[in-house]
């Protein structure tokens, strides 16, 4: 295996560089709620990163679909979720990363996201990572909460068929019984040998799947934790759900991170990246 801390092949999202050494960071709320939201969540954002020097990618969902129940939230629909990212995209002048969920979303979405997403729940679509792939956007693999960390090699090498090596992969947990994540940081290590920077998400991670009656719970007191571990563990970058009041949050209300408490975990992330980078593997 390859050093876990040695630096990826670098992928260029929008103004940014993802990999090259440089601990980046995909943020923003779970879900576009309304606009008033949306860009006081991107505009502070745009403020921490510009201090600390912190590449970032705005990230929110124009769709949720993947639900728990059919009453819940599941956004403002293609049209008018894309038309908020791009307001978002031109006035703070951040890449923007969404997910898709069908060949059919693919097209329209590449014309404003500088990254697509495939979601952990569709990691083994080859006609939708070949579509993805195709637009020649970064593309962000979710791992599938039920594939092993070398399996990613397999969808990576989906993209690259297409002709695209701007890949990213990202960890989101493994299902462990019922109702439950765990991480395996070695994942992250294995997943760093297949030669693309290596996301973790540690909002996701979380996760309490389908545990709160209707909805997915979680815990949010761990979201720190193990953000500081695969940072530790040499990871390029994190991706972080953040939302300015997020037990009123439309969508995973108990495991997205304050918008107010996001500078000083990113100050905590980077003075850990940066002793990282010094460790021998």
């Amino acid at each position: 295996m390859s050093s876990p801390l040695a630096p990826r092949r670098p992928v260029v999202c929008g103004p940014c560089s993802l990999g090259d050494g440089h601990l980046f960071v995909l943020a923003g709320p779970d879900v576009l709620e309304n606009r008033e939201m949306a860009l006081e969540t991107a505009h502070e954002l745009k403020s921490v990163a510009e201090r600390l020097g912190l590449p970032l990618v705005f990230k929110s969902s124009y769709l949720k679909a993947n639900r728990s129940s059919s009453q819940a939230y599941v956004g403002p629909g293609l049209s008018h979720g894309l038309e908020l990212l791009a307001e978002i995209k031109e006035t703070t002048g951040l890449p923007v990363l969404t997910d898709v969920h069908s060949i059919e979303e693919v097209e329209p979405t590449s014309r404003v996201a500088d990254m697509i997403q495939v979601p952990a729940f569709l990691s083994r679509q080859t006609f939708l990572i070949r579509a993805v792939a195709e637009t020649g956007r970064v593309v962000n693999l979710k791992k599938g909460q039920f594939l092993a960390p070398d399996d990613m090699k397999l969808a990576v090498e989906k993209v690259t068929a297409a002709g695209n090596d701007q890949v990213i992969v990202t960890e989101r947990g493994t299902t462990f019984g019922y109702h439950n994540l765990v991480v395996d940081m070695r994942s992250l290590g294995r997943m760093r040998a297949i030669g693309a920077p290596v996301v973790f998400d540690a909002t996701h991670s979380v996760q309490l799947p389908s545990a709160a009656e209707g909805e997915s719970g979680g815990e949010r007191e761990f979201v720190a934790l193990l953000a500081r571990a695969a940072v530790a563990a040499g990871v390029d970058g994190v991706f972080l759900e953040t939302h300015p009041d997020p037990k009123s949050a439309k969508c995973d209300s108990a495991s997205q991170w304050p918008l107010d408490s996001f500078a000083g975990l990113m100050e905590t992330l980077l003075a850990l990246h940066e002793v990282s980078r010094q460790v021998p593997a």
